[in-house]
C-alpha cells in the first residue's frame, strides 16, 4: 500500500491528502487509530493526530473506548432524510410546528421545521442559531441539570415562554449509542395549549424522537 507519508510540496495539500485518506479508511464500524494507520499507511501518531483534530470538527466521531467513525457532518444528511417524514407527521397529528435542532458549540442550529399550517404559528426557519440553553431543546442540548431530571422524569424537556413571551416548546432527544446526537422540538402559540406544551405533547414528541435515534441505529449511526 503507497504511504500517504511521502514528501509533498505543500503542507497544506499534504494535510488534506492524509485526512482523505483517513475518511476513506473508516467504515461503519468503529475503528482505532492503530488500524486507521495500517490502513492508510499513515504513522500511528500522525493518524491519532489528526483524527482528534477531524473529531474536533465533526468529520470523526470518537468513542468512550477511543477508536473512531463518521462524525455529525456525515451523519446529517441521514440524520435529515431521517427526521423530515418524522417531523412532517408530528406536524399533521399535532398541528403545531415540529423542528430538528442540532448543538454546535454554545449555538444550537435548527435543521429541519415542518412548519404549523395555522396562521399564528411558532416557527423559525432552517439556518436559524440560538444561544444555549433557551427553550426546551435549548436546554436538553445544553445539557442543564434541570432539564436532565425533567428528561429523566418525563421523557421530554419543555417550556413555557421561556425564550418567547406566548411561546411554549417540548423536546425529547434522538440518541444514537446512549448518546444525545439531535432535538426533535414542538413549538406552538400558548393560546392553543391545553394543560402544558408537555403535557399536551411530550409524549408524541418523545416517540417521534425515539423513532428517528431507531432508524439511525438500524442504518449503523
Amino acid at each position: 500500500m503507497p504511504s500517504h507519508e511521502s514528501a509533498d510540496p505543500s503542507p497544506g495539500n499534504r494535510t488534506l491528502e492524509r485526512a482523505a485518506a483517513i475518511l476513506d479508511a473508516v467504515g461503519p464500524a468503529s475503528v482505532t487509530a492503530s488500524e486507521l494507520a495500517r490502513r492508510t499507511g499513515l504513522s500511528v501518531s500522525t493518524t491519532h493526530r489528526l483524527a482528534l483534530s477531524m473529531a474536533e470538527y465533526g468529520f470523526l466521531r470518537r468513542a468512550d473506548s477511543g477508536s473512531f467513525r463518521l462524525g455529525h457532518r456525515f451523519v446529517r444528511t441521514t440524520l435529515e432524510s431521517s427526521a423530515l417524514p418524522v417531523l412532517e407527521e408530528l406536524r399533521d397529528t399535532t398541528g403545531e410546528t415540529a423542528q430538528l435542532w442540532l448543538r454546535r458549540g454554545n449555538e444550537r442550529v435548527c435543521v429541519l421545521s415542518a412548519d404549523s399550517r395555522h396562521e399564528l404559528r411558532a416557527t423559525l426557519p432552517p439556518g436559524s442559531r440560538l444561544q444555549l440553553p433557551a427553550g426546551s431543546s435549548g436546554r436538553l442540548l445544553a445539557g442543564e441539570p434541570e432539564a436532565l431530571r425533567e428528561l429523566e422524569t418525563a421523557g421530554w424537556v419543555e417550556s413555557v415562554g421561556m425564550r418567547t413571551p406566548g411561546l411554549g416548546s417540548v423536546s425529547a432527544p434522538v440518541r444514537t449509542q446512549g448518546n444525545i446526537v439531535a432535538a426533535i422540538c414542538l413549538a406552538m402559540p400558548l393560546a392553543r395549549v391545553s394543560l402544558s406544551p408537555g403535557a399536551d405533547f411530550g409524549d408524541a414528541v418523545a416517540r417521534a424522537a425515539q423513532r428517528v435515534g431507531d432508524e439511525l441505529e438500524g442504518l449503523g449511526h
